[in-house]
């Protein structure tokens, strides 16, 4: 069996495994509490956590029930804290459809999604005994280390004297860890060793690592139609990313971005338009664009490197490995 055939397998095994688990927690239970979750779920999404730690654990030769819990719990948490983000970011869509907190509330948004994270520590309850302990940490640490990047990146909002090193260890906090933990987890399901579950983590960490660097790079330089959204909503909101931050550290291109810092055009008006046309001329200018292309394509490679450790077939290697560079090659 071919592993692109492996991964709708992995997909098929997690979504009916997610339908099952669910059928616990029933729209219109509990006075409507689980129906937020059912909605946000059903609204699709990538995926690629929970099929990391599927995919992992079958590279360690375990068996995918062995990880499907682990891998519940991952997308549970995942849609957990997008729930709470879309309230702090006061987001009206996710998706193309509107919000949980939009459609019914943020107090039941808040508690819909409380009761999401308590669901994937429950998921977590299935996986085998030997791994339980040292699964349950990992997750618990990931846990907080998310939510110690999401304050850092609200208050990054408020500061002037952001650096970049301080942004790629938010984004290794908000976005990477769970990447790292999925993978990790869904090997340590499998009774992987500390050594080569700690392998799999350094490929998940700058996978995750170069996955948001591209996201932030295709909010700037991508095209609306394929990302789904419109292009340079960052620029507009003065957001502090890797483009932005390396643009501020060069003298021109601080003096570039000095007239638009603070003005924050509707999305589509011609002042916005003239402040993306600005503010990403400038980033070209100071190199920011390429300094990005140069990290992700160095994450790529440290991604790699710490799975050619592991001594995998070519096969199964060559899925990871493309994976990897799939993450700066996609456009959306």
């Amino acid at each position: 069996m071919s592993l692109s055939s492996s991964e709708a397998r992995w997909r098929d095994a997690l979504e009916a495994s997610m339908k099952d688990f669910l059928s616990a927690y029933p729209a219109g239970a509990a006075d409507e509490l689980y129906d937020p979750i059912h909605y946000l779920l059903s609204l699709g999404g990538k995926r690629i956590r929970p099929v990391l730690a599927l995919a992992a654990c079958e590279a360690e030769a375990g068996a995918l029930d062995a990880a499907m819990p682990a891998a519940m719990a991952v997308e549970l948490f995942h849609n957990f804290t997008l729930m709470h983000d879309d309230i702090m970011d006061e987001a009206p869509l996710r998706r193309g459809r509107p919000t949980v907190h939009t459609k019914w509330s943020e107090n039941a948004a808040i508690l819909s999604g409380d009761v999401m994270y308590t669901l994937a520590l429950t998921a977590l309850e299935g996986t085998p005994a030997e791994a339980l302990a040292d699964v349950l940490r990992m997750f618990n640490v990931t846990s907080k280390e998310v939510c110690e990047g999401q304050q850092s990146d609200m208050a990054f909002e408020t500061r002037d004297n952001v650096t970049v090193d301080e942004y790629v260890n938010m984004i290794r906090l908000k976005t990477s860890v769970l990447l790292a933990a999925a993978a990790a987890m869904g090997a340590r399901s499998a009774g992987a060793s500390p050594e080569r579950v700690e392998a799999w983590y350094r490929y998940g960490v700058n996978v995750g690592l170069a996955f948001q660097i591209q996201d932030d790079f295709l909010d700037t330089f991508g095209e609306s139609g394929a990302t789904g959204k419109q292009v340079g909503g960052d620029i507009l909101s003065d957001k502090k990313t890797l483009l932005w931050l390396t643009t501020e550290a060069n003298e021109e291109g601080r003096k570039a971005l000095a007239p638009w810092v603070g003005v924050h055009p509707a999305s589509g008006s011609d002042q916005g338009e003239a402040k993306i046309t600005a503010v990403r001329a400038a980033m070209v200018a100071a190199g920011a664009d390429v300094e990005a292309q140069c990290r992700m394509v160095q994450h790529v490679e440290e991604a790699v490197s710490a799975m050619r450790t592991l001594n995998l077939s070519p096969e199964t290697s060559g899925w990871f490995e493309g994976l990897a560079q799939h993450v700066i090659s996609r456009s959306h």
